[in-house]
């Protein structure tokens, strides 16, 4: 599989912009502020339905313009594919796959899938758990379309949880019966997602092992570990253990919501003790590792989007990675740099079929 075109209109700062693609290396070259990672975020959109950078949809139209188009071509299984997005202001966002519309746009995610390692994926390392689950369901969801579906649903019961803890608290009142019918959905669901992340793990953590040591040459012992309530006890036992503070805190505050993935390197975490490279080398294996699992399940090789990843890495981090991007097992993949220098030797290093962009 593997991205032909992209027309992108009043999509952040491209006014109307057509791109064709080489099958298997494209670089964005050029200052900063002139769109090569918008590129790579349409790319993303069209791909999973959704921004890489934007939690809004309407925050990607141009300025002063009130809609914005993606219409990409797909060549999978040798046969083209015509993805097109429209987002309007005010309106619900339009999904079409060869001018027919999704029933649900959830149903687009893992038709093609993505792998995108970006300078923001330092928040896998720094910032809360929020950001380590989303990646760990981005992972699972592009290959598990129950465990997205299970995962939606559980979300809308713990809305309405939380909805009804708020009742509860403003009206000065407690209704055990009216609680225990989400209580239950929410074990339903809640377990199920639990076991599928329990087990991913384990396959994940050793793509991710192979790929650290790759890079760094084995120099440093790094892990994950998944964290979770459910981990020690079972999910109605937490929940119930819970229920006093839920109804003082006025939210469910014990759940598969609250799992976490805890990084590792040599047995402390490595958002204290890594430094600037070694962090980036986690995070490039994280996503590296993220491209093999999905591949093994939908038996469909991801592209990569590799923006701006040279800064930080020192020069022997980089042929490391140049090696394993020159190999087989990946498939098109799309670059940006500042310095269209060195992105040109690297492609010259890689040997492979490559387009150039100067944006």
């Amino acid at each position: 599989m593997y991205l032909k075109e992209l027309k992108a209109r009043q999509f952040k700062n491209f006014d109307e912009n057509n791109f064709e693609f080489s099958s298997k290396i494209n670089a964005f070259v050029g200052q900063n502020g002139k769109g090569k990672t918008n590129v790579l975020d349409a790319i993303h959109y069209l791909a999973l339905s959704k921004s890489y950078l934007n939690h809004s949809d309407v925050m990607n139209i141009q300025f002063e313009c009130d809609f914005f188009t993606l219409e990409g071509t797909f060549d999978k299984n040798e046969s083209d594919d015509v993805i097109f997005c429209l987002v309007r202001s005010g309106q619900p966002k339009q999904l079409k796959r060869n001018s027919k519309s999704y029933d649900r746009i959830s149903d687009h995610i893992g038709q093609y899938p993505l792998v995108m390692i970006s300078p923001y994926d330092s928040d896998l390392i720094k910032e809360g758990s929020d950001v380590r689950r989303k990646f760990l369901d981005n992972i699972i969801s592009q290959s598990n379309k129950q465990y997205l579906t299970d995962l939606i649903r559980y979300n809308k019961v713990l809305a309405q949880r939380n909805a009804l803890l708020k009742y509860f608290a403003a009206n000065q009142t407690f209704d055990a019966t009216s609680l225990e019918i989400y209580d239950n959905e929410l074990l339903h669901f809640g377990q199920k997602i639990h076991a599928v992340r329990k087990e991913f793990i384990q396959t994940f953590l050793d793509a991710f092992l192979k790929y650290y040591n790759e890079i760094s040459e084995g120099r440093e012992k790094v892990n994950i570990e998944y964290v979770s309530q459910l981990n020690d006890a079972p999910f109605e036992t937490v929940l119930k253990d819970a229920l006093f503070k839920d109804r003082a805190a006025q939210y469910s505050t014990a759940g598969i919501h609250k799992d976490d993935l805890l990084f590792t390197i040599t047995n402390y975490p490595i958002k204290k003790y890594g430094s600037q490279g070694q962090q980036k080398s986690y995070l490039i294996a994280l996503k590296l590792a993220q491209l093999e699992v999905i591949k093994r399940s939908l038996h469909i090789t991801p592209l990569l989007l590799l923006d701006d990843i040279f800064d930080k890495l020192d020069e022997h981090r980089v042929m490391q990675l140049i090696k394993l991007v020159n190999e087989e097992r990946f498939g098109q993949i799309f670059i940006t740099d500042t310095h269209p220098d060195r992105t040109e030797n690297i492609i010259k290093q890689i040997n492979a079929e490559s387009k150039v962009f100067r944006l």
